[in-house]
């Protein structure tokens, strides 16, 4: 890739609702090589989709959970159900695997502290191949994240 596409990415990625036209003057490119250069980064894969950020207070989730997750055990199967499982729940976020003491980090969204109960105690808590979790409240966030350093990729 070269400075321009890493400039459309940049551009894509903290404002996805700018117009072809206003992104190929902001890259100084004719419109119809802009939007060339922007569909082959979506068929590259580069660009794997679109959406809309929501504010997550706003539409009544106002409690966000980490929880560090131990399996039973490293054997494959115990991994496999257990992350076949986290694919199915919709309130899990996000899902990493992860080095240290646990071995996943989770993060949940909830509207208040008995909404994340039930997610705890009738979802996650009843993945067979779970030994143990350990939860940590946010109390503010600090920052979200907001698209990827791409300038910092450039240097």
């Amino acid at each position: 890739m070269d400075r321009i596409e890493w400039r459309i990415l940049s551009i894509l990625q903290s404002a996805g609702q700018t117009s072809m036209a206003r992104l190929s003057e902001q890259v100084g490119l004719s419109l119809s090589a802009c939007h060339r250069r922007v569909r082959n980064l979506e068929a590259a894969g580069v660009i794997s989709h679109y959406a809309a950020r929501l504010n997550r207070r706003k539409i009544g989730l106002g409690l966000q959970v980490f929880i560090e997750v131990k399996l039973l055990s490293q054997r494959k199967e115990d991994i496999t159900a257990f992350e076949h499982a986290i694919e199915r729940l919709p309130d899990v976020l996000e899902c990493h695997l992860i080095s240290g003491d646990f071995d996943y980090l989770i993060r949940v969204a909830a509207r208040d502290t008995e909404d994340f109960e039930d997610i705890y105690r009738n979802r996650l808590s009843q993945i067979p191949s779970v030994q143990q979790m350990k939860s940590l409240m946010s109390l503010s966030t600090v920052k979200e994240f907001r698209g990827y350093n791409l300038e910092g990729l450039l240097r």
